[in-house]
């Protein structure tokens, strides 16, 4: 007991990562899926799937803002900051709600599909795309407000992540053991990578400087680097398991990672090839979803009522 103990107060000194607050969302019941961040006006969307609701909350302040009811298993969030709005997807009803971002009344519906999932927001394009169904990933024009086709991939797509500078869009495809790469402006497959010694790819990030593609997954507990270009793992590590968000952080050149068995774990970037743990910091159970927002500085933890642990949203300062 003394040495875990022990183990687990050196763990957390190491850490990157202090609490500096909790937002208590009484009432919210069932596991969280994806967060969000309006770093414009300091807010933080959480999608409280098992409670069919989207909690707002005020970083800033520390309070929860608003609930926005009348969900069907929210599942991602995107905010579309220049035109102001949000887009939250909809796993049983196969819909993307939109609401105003300074007043969160409803501004319009996409019927997408079952299991909508994972929602990105492509700027230069004006393009929201969500993963959904059985293997694809469907656009909608943010102007019009109207679908603009699908990408088609092997199974249902999970985590992706938009390249910036180029035209390709990664997709995690756990089921089908791969990860996709697509063109989003012609919409085909371009190449397919095998997921080797591990499983349950369900988180990803990218490093578009170094051409490196993070893949977290939970079988095994590992991290998987990717050569953006070739295809091809150039490094492996292990992280805290049952992981559910991954992020690069840029300006300081690190990867963290969320994982449910209770831990945010920080991975320093020595080179391309090379990464070394900075620590973890004890949260809790079934805490695997979270955001890190660079412009806040701040790492936000969704944390799920489990017991006597009530739900939460966690904001950890990195330092």
């Amino acid at each position: 007991m003394t040495v875990l103990l022990f183990a687990a107060v050196v763990a957390q000194a190491q850490s990157p990562f202090r609490l500096e607050k909790t937002i208590p969302l009484p009432g919210v019941e069932g596991r969280f899926e994806h967060l969000a961040v309006d770093a414009l006006a300091k807010r933080v969307f959480a999608a409280a799937l098992g409670n069919n609701s989207v909690e707002i909350v005020d970083a800033g302040a520390g309070k929860r803002v608003q609930s926005l009811t009348g969900m069907h298993e929210p599942q991602g969030i995107a905010i579309a900051a220049d035109i102001r709005k949000i887009y939250v997807a909809n796993g049983k009803d196969g819909k993307v709600r939109i609401y105003d971002a300074a007043t969160f009344k409803p501004a319009g519906e996409v019927e997408m599909g079952e299991d909508a999932d994972n929602v990105r927001y492509d700027a230069a394009h004006k393009t929201i795309w969500v993963a959904y169904a059985d293997g694809a990933l469907g656009a909608i024009n943010v102007a019009t407000g109207k679908r603009a086709g699908d990408i088609h991939v092997d199974a249902h797509p999970e985590s992706f992540q938009i390249e910036k500078s180029g035209a390709r869009v990664f997709v995690n495809v756990p089921d089908a053991g791969e990860i996709e790469v697509v063109d989003r402006d012609k919409k085909t497959v371009l190449a397919k990578w095998a997921v080797k010694g591990a499983a349950a790819n369900f988180p990803m990030a990218l490093d578009e400087a170094n051409h490196r593609l993070f893949a977290g997954c939970r079988k095994p507990a590992k991290v998987l680097v990717f050569d953006m270009e070739s295809g091809k793992v150039a490094s492996e590590f292990a992280c805290s398991g049952d992981t559910d968000d991954v992020y690069y952080d840029a300006a300081r050149k690190r990867l963290y990672v969320a994982g449910g068995e209770g831990f945010l774990e920080a991975f320093a970037q020595k080179s391309a090839n090379e990464y070394q743990s900075l620590g973890k910091i004890a949260t809790a159970a079934g805490a695997r979803t979270g955001v890190y927002s660079p412009d806040l500085n701040r790492f936000f933890l969704a944390v799920p009522h489990r017991g006597n642990q009530g739900a939460e949203i966690r904001v950890y300062t990195v330092e």
